[in-house]
């Protein structure tokens, strides 16, 4: 149930956090997959490994989330800047002096 008067930038957001802390899912995982420095054998031995992977999915999860939605409104940007209004560029030939001794 979707009220009509919700923001489409706010849905854009809540999706785009979805597909960043999905991604973070996908990161986490492979990082205890590969065992990268440790990490896997390192949660596996420890008795609150479960907070340590939740950690790790919530924070990377909103980083993921951040850059997606980042990403996402930069390449919606318009280049407003259509006309150039400081007129042709023309060469000006400026004469460098030396200055004298001090």
């Amino acid at each position: 149930m979707r009220p009509e008067n919700e923001p489409d930038l706010m849905r854009l957001y809540l999706r785009h956090c979805a597909i960043g802390f999905v991604l973070s899912a996908v990161f986490v995982a492979l990082i205890l997959w590969h065992n990268v420095a440790g990490l896997g054998s390192l949660i596996a031995g420890s008795d609150v490994g479960y907070l340590a992977v939740f950690l790790l999915w919530f924070f990377h999860g909103t980083v993921f989330g951040s850059v997606q939605f980042a990403i996402v409104v930069m390449s919606q940007a318009d280049d407003d800047d259509d006309d150039d209004h400081r007129g042709p560029l023309i060469p000006i030939r400026v004469e460098a002096r030396a200055s004298r001794g001090r």
